[in-house]
Formats: structure tokens, C-alpha cells, sequence
């Protein structure tokens, strides 16, 4: 049974965490790390195979977090993170990357949005094919 594989991104104001091997994980694995999620009050996206709990941390924190709980993982940081990429500036999503956003929100702020920030979502809808 192979462990989980955790790559973390650090954002501004929180992280994500994406589980590189979900796929070859045990239910039970599954549920622990759902578990993990849900004690602190994070969102757990089986689309993209990732977490994400809105505080911010450092990876070593992270790790450490990790390591004191029930979990048997191992942990890679992911150190290309571009401030320079665009991210929300409004609602619910604020902050993060119009790369990272699902795309159920993608098509409805096409219908919906009209502000200073559209061709940076045209420009998200063109790379998804929506």
C-alpha cells in the first residue's frame, strides 16, 4: 500500500494541498485524509484531488501538522508559485488563482461578470475550452 503523496502551494492567505497519488490510495487512506481536512475545517475536492483549509501556514508547519497527526504521508513543496499569476479580486473566491477556480464558477462568471478583470477570465475560458 503506498503512502499519500502530498504537494503543497502556499497562497497568500491560505494553502492547498494536492494529492499527487489519490488514485492508488486505500478507501480507509481516503478517509483519513478526509478526516484531516474536516478537523480543520477545510474543503476536500475529489475533481482535482486536492484540499484546501483557509489559513496561512508555512510547509514546515504543514509537515509538522502532518506528522502529529494519525496521517502517513509524505510531503514536497511546491516552490513554483508565481505572484505574478492573476488571481480573483472579488467574492467568494478572493485570492486565489483564476487557474485554481472550478469551472462550474468559471461559466457562471462568464454569464455574469462584467468588471475590471474579464480578459483575464477570457483569457481562463480560451485555456479551459469553456
Amino acid at each position: 500500500m503506498s503512502k499519500p503523496l502530498f504537494l503543497f502551494t502556499a497562497y497568500k492567505s491560505s494553502f492547498k494541498v494536492t494529492v499527487k497519488n489519490l488514485e492508488s490510495l486505500s478507501v480507509e487512506q481516503i478517509q483519513d485524509i478526509e478526516a484531516f481536512v474536516s478537523v480543520r475545517k477545510g474543503l476536500f475536492d475529489f475533481s482535482s484531488y486536492s484540499f484546501v483549509i483557509q489559513k496561512k501556514i508555512e510547509f514546515r508547519e504543514f509537515v509538522q501538522i502532518v506528522e502529529l497527526s494519525s496521517l502517513d504521508a509524505f510531503c514536497i513543496d511546491d516552490p513554483i508559485i508565481s505572484q505574478a499569476k492573476p488571481r480573483v479580486s472579488f467574492g467568494q473566491y478572493k485570492g486565489i488563482l483564476y487557474s485554481e477556480l472550478p469551472d462550474t464558477y468559471i461559466v457562471w462568471l462568464k454569464e455574469n461578470y462584467s468588471g475590471a478583470q474579464k480578459s483575464i477570465l477570457q483569457e481562463e475560458l480560451k485555456k479551459r475550452r469553456l
